[in-house]
């Protein structure tokens, strides 16, 4: 599993930005940006569009005013998936990743099985990248949202 002071790894995902989608490896969009990724279970899910994804609508200004370069939101959904959330929720500052085979989530060791849900899944997290090293995960619990949230990730930006 990715630990703080681990660089991210080449993986390749869909970046869907201002309704554009190409695909790139993260560690190449974390290149010179202080970024904040929070990750989540899938799109259209209860806590995901009712709490985490909103907040980091509601707060994106004060992610940016603190310094932070992109807020990317990553989950195991295909990048039509992850458009057509952002474009429900109002999301236009959000980066929207799309790990749809699981392979960056499998990479970052942070992938739980959720049976018929939906099978291979991302676990609840968020974590800050700086230049493409990861200077804070926030790994949640299965079955919470606590320290993934838009204000504790704020908090920790001080």
């Amino acid at each position: 599993m990715i630990q703080t002071g681990d660089k991210i790894p080449p993986v390749s995902v869909g970046v869907v930005q201002q309704g554009e989608t190409q695909t790139l490896p993260l560690s190449e969009l974390c290149e010179g940006k202080k970024i904040v990724l929070f990750a989540l279970p899938g799109a259209f899910t209860p806590t995901c569009s009712a709490r985490h994804l909103p907040g980091y609508v509601d707060y994106a200004n004060e992610f940016f005013a603190k310094g932070v370069d992109l807020i990317a939101c990553l989950s195991v959904n295909d990048s039509f998936v992850m458009k057509a959330w952002a474009d429900d929720q109002n999301a236009g500052e959000i980066t929207m990743l799309a790990d749809g085979g699981a392979e960056l989530t499998q990479a970052l060791g942070l992938e739980m099985d959720s049976g018929s849900f939906g099978g291979i899944r991302s676990r609840r997290y968020a974590m800050i990248i700086d230049d493409g090293t990861v200077t804070e995960l926030a790994l949640e619990a299965p079955k919470t949202f606590e320290v993934s949230s838009a204000e504790a990730m704020l908090a920790k930006l001080g």
